[in-house]
């Protein structure tokens, strides 16, 4: 038997591979599947199954890929129409060599959302490992706030009963292995763990501590950030994402040719440091770091306009464009050779943004007038404080709302350590405001420097 987790960098999201005497499948797969092919050839195994334990939200799925490069059939949870696969209800059972998957109907996090209890039978009909997707993560367990507020107290009282009638019944000792991992947008308080059985998060996960009027009150009473590009991942999950094959090699851009792309509507993606784009960027660039493209560039990005993407001299960008692929951003414009340099060599137009340090912003608030924009998550700004007379907005909510925010004003930004808030700087400027700056360091440098911290502080 063999069982491998697959993370995806930066989406905190894993999938499974599970082979037994040539036989193998694959639990919710990412969008670029040749880890999966790889796997299958290094153990001699052919994929003929691949299931989805619901419609994802936060990344787009690879079951139609790998579907169509290896034969395999695609399931789902019956309790919503795909526009591919083949629905599985509760009980269905699927054989993978001497292993058993069975389906269990967990909904709450979304209608459908089914998950795969895994037996070894050429051991025992004992249930070893179960494949939780977004119902149940190690410490936490599923959003249910996707169905709006008026099915709230449904989704969570679903939820409860599929968990406490069907999955803890199966053993402590059974191994759970959901779809997400610490950092995940679909939970809110996900532990890092490698792994976890039953029994751990039957005595250590607070939402395991309740009763049932008390699990839904606290699933109601939750507040998660629902990204503008879920919406996009529902719909194409659902219908099913185009099949590209392998991941797009974009062309190498000169200024010139880069400088036509921008023109004719191109996005031009700074992949920097914040201090590299405050020294100097494309005039209209967004400043978003390779790590926080997973979760944020669907907030800040357009699905219809091309990426073109800009970096130090001249790296690789397949890093770069594997992450918005898994977002379903399949039109890459190219990337400039050379990097920012070359294009500051060509003696074309360089953008700046001021920089300050916490020293610098601790001197202005007491001489200055400005406003000061703190774009860090909700929950961080509530369990940690924040810098006296800020406002806040989100970052990934900051395009929808910079009506909010007066022009004729310099905008002094702040996040945790900087990488936000240089792109809450970049959207603003991109935007037309003239006089912004961004806080190196951000309020964990703040705080390191001992200045005064307001709010209510919890942890």
């Amino acid at each position: 038997m063999i069982l491998r987790k697959i993370r995806s960098e930066g989406l905190s999201h894993n999938s499974y591979f599970i082979a037994d005497s040539g036989d193998a499948a694959v639990i919710d797969p990412r969008r670029d599947c040749q880890v999966y092919l790889d796997l299958a050839s290094s153990s001699a195994s052919r994929i003929t199954s691949v299931f989805e334990t619901h419609r994802n939200e936060d990344y787009v799925s690879g079951s139609l890929e790998l579907s169509g490069r290896t034969g395999a059939a695609v399931y789902h949870g019956a309790a919503l129409d795909f526009s591919f696969g083949r629905p599985v209800s509760e009980g269905d059972r699927f054989r993978i060599g001497r292993l058993e998957l069975a389906v269990l109907e967990t909904p709450g996090h979304t209608r459908e959302s089914i998950s795969l209890v895994m037996r070894d039978l050429s051991v025992s009909p004992d249930p070893l490992v179960i494949f939780t997707g977004d119902a149940l993560f190690a410490g936490d367990v599923g959003r249910t706030d996707l169905f709006g507020p008026e099915k709230a107290e449904w989704a969570a009282g679903t939820l409860y009963d599929a968990l406490h009638g069907k999955v803890l019944p199966l053993g402590d000792g059974v191994i759970v292995c959901p779809a997400h991992g610490a950092g995940s947008v679909c939970g809110g308080e996900i532990a890092d763990l490698e792994l976890s059985t039953i029994g751990f998060e039957r005595a250590h996960n607070p939402c395991f501590q309740l009763d049932r009027e008390s699990f839904i009150a606290r699933k109601k009473s939750e507040h998660h950030y629902t990204p503008p590009y879920f919406s996009t991942m529902e719909r194409l999950n659902r219908a099913g994402p185009p099949v590209i094959s392998h991941i797009p090699r974009p062309d190498p851009l000169d200024p010139q040719g880069l400088e036509e792309k921008k023109r004719t509507g191109a996005q031009v993606l700074d992949t920097r440091s914040p201090e590299a784009f405050g020294g100097g960027h494309i005039p209209g660039s967004i400043s978003l770091w390779r790590d926080g493209i997973p979760s944020l560039a669907g907030c800040v990005l357009s699905y219809d306009r091309p990426v073109v993407i800009v970096d130090d001299f001249d790296p690789r960008p397949d890093p770069v464009v594997k992450r918005l692929v898994r977002l379903g951003y399949d039109a890459i414009g190219g990337y400039l050779a050379g990097g920012f340099p070359a294009w500051s060599r060509s003696g074309r137009a360089v953008g700046r943004l001021e920089t300050w340090s916490v020293a610098t912003l601790r001197e202005a608030l007491e001489k200055e007038r400005f406003i000061l924009l703190d774009v860090r998550d909700q929950k961080n700004r509530e369990t940690t404080g924040f810098v006296m007379g800020s406002r806040h907005i989100y970052v990934g909510e900051l395009v929808s709302r910079l009506a909010e925010i007066p022009k004729d004003k310099k905008v002094v930004v702040y996040c945790d350590a900087g990488f936000k808030g240089s792109l809450a700087a970049s959207l603003l400027l991109a935007a037309g405001f003239a006089k912004v700056a961004n806080v190196i360091g951000g309020f964990s440098g703040w705080k390191a420097a001992g200045y005064p911290i307001e709010g209510k502080v919890t942890g």
